[in-house]
């Protein structure tokens, strides 16, 4: 599953508002990452990342839209090109599952261009080039690739569940790979309204009060739940790999990010740190925690090495596969440093030394316990001391 979601937004990482059992659960069946990093500070370029394994800088895919959004007048750099499909020439794990003979489905959001079946996948559910969910959003009549629904009241989360189990049915004597990949949380914010109803009965938490959020990250959970449930009654579940993770940090707008700094669109940690839990059985122990930085990148090699796939000759990965650090938590990988390069404008004025603060140009490099952020515009660097939390 991968979809946007704040570090903070589940119970396992303390939230005391969202209520999260299944992804609770899942956490406690397997292993839990706690600095795992989206490639970038908001979707798309995270999305690029995770399906070439390579960073930014190579595809070109470094945000959403123009890179020019926002900030007119207060602008002092002429932004990087920017790319919003993910050129076919990048072979994808995707690409390299299928010649395995795996049968793979995307379903939700894509955001990577028009079809992803250019890239790999046999199965196309509700994917297409767009970020969130068009038409009428979560809530029917709304009509997708492969999915449409003009009677009002179906949930879009949980059609895109049906679908997910329909697919699991249908392949459950073959190889599969399930991407699994909600439009939910992202904005609009629409609620369930008997979820709905539910938070707003409820005392705020801490620092998330959001009602509405609150019931869209429940009905991700509920999902999570239900794919988990089909696969154990299928008796799948101790020959299935089941990764959650995110594409960025929490939106500001809807949740908080606390105890960590900042939100989506920005490269401090509430914009860039994300959930990862990965449950491999026979192989991570359950309820171990792995402290050791990771980022979308690492996803593709370690596909590779699970599936004992090759990849084709040229193939060239930036990402280290985790599968040293699922078989001993203690491990390391041993590189030297993780990195961000964001040469784009969303909106604010500036970096924090200037103004109201979101994304201007910036770039940053986590190097052990040690992150530094340089804002391009005026030069200011800051230099961060992370600490495990």
């Amino acid at each position: 599953v991968y979809k946007r979601q704040g570090w903070a937004d589940l119970g396992y990482q303390g939230s005391d508002f969202y209520e999260t059992p299944q992804i609770d659960a899942l956490a406690a069946s397997g292993m839990v990452f706690t600095d795992a990093y989206a490639n970038g500070p908001n979707c798309a370029p995270s999305r690029a990342c995770l399906l070439s394994g390579l960073y930014s800088p190579r595809h070109g895919v470094y945000t959403v839209g123009s890179p020019r959004r926002g900030n007119n007048r207060f602008r002092r750099l002429e932004p990087t090109p920017n790319k919003t499909t993910l050129a076919d020439d990048f072979v994808t794990w995707a690409e390299v599952l299928a010649e395995q003979g795996y049968q793979l489905a995307s379903m939700g959001k894509w955001h990577l261009g028009k079809d992803p079946t250019q890239q790999g996948f046999q199965v196309n559910v509700a994917g297409r080039e767009w970020g969130s969910p068009s038409g009428g959003g979560y809530h029917s009549p709304y009509a997708y690739p492969s999915l449409s629904q003009q009677d009002p009241g179906e949930y879009l989360t949980d059609r895109l569940t049906d679908e997910a189990i329909r697919f699991i049915e249908q392949n459950q004597q073959q190889p599969f790979f399930l991407y699994l990949t909600h439009y939910a949380v992202h904005t609009p914010i629409q609620p369930k309204e008997s979820l709905h109803d539910k938070y707003r009965s409820k005392a705020s938490g801490k620092h998330q009060h959001d009602a509405k959020y609150a019931a869209m990250v429940e009905s991700v959970d509920h999902s999570v739940g239900r794919v988990l449930a089909r696969l154990e009654e299928l008796k799948l579940s101790d020959n299935t790999v089941v990764i959650f993770s995110s594409d960025n940090g929490g939106f500001m707008g809807a949740t908080s990010n606390h105890p960590l700094r900042g939100a989506k669109g920005m490269l401090y940690e509430g914009g860039i740190r994300v959930p990862l839990i990965v449950r491999w059985p026979s192989v991570t122990v359950p309820g171990t925690q792995c402290n050791e930085p990771v980022l979308g990148i690492d996803l593709y090699p370690t596909f590779v090495d699970i599936s004992g796939a090759s990849l084709p000759g040229e193939t060239e990965l930036d990402g280290r596969s985790l599968t040293p650090l699922l078989r001993d938590h203690t491990a390391s990988l041993d590189r030297d440093a993780i990195f961000w390069h964001f040469p784009a404008y969303l909106q604010g004025t500036g970096d924090p030394g200037g103004g109201p603060f979101r994304t201007t140009p910036a770039g940053a490099i986590r190097k052990g316990d040690w992150k530094l952020i340089e804002w391009f515009e005026t030069g200011r660097q800051e230099l961060l001391s992370l600490i495990h939390i």
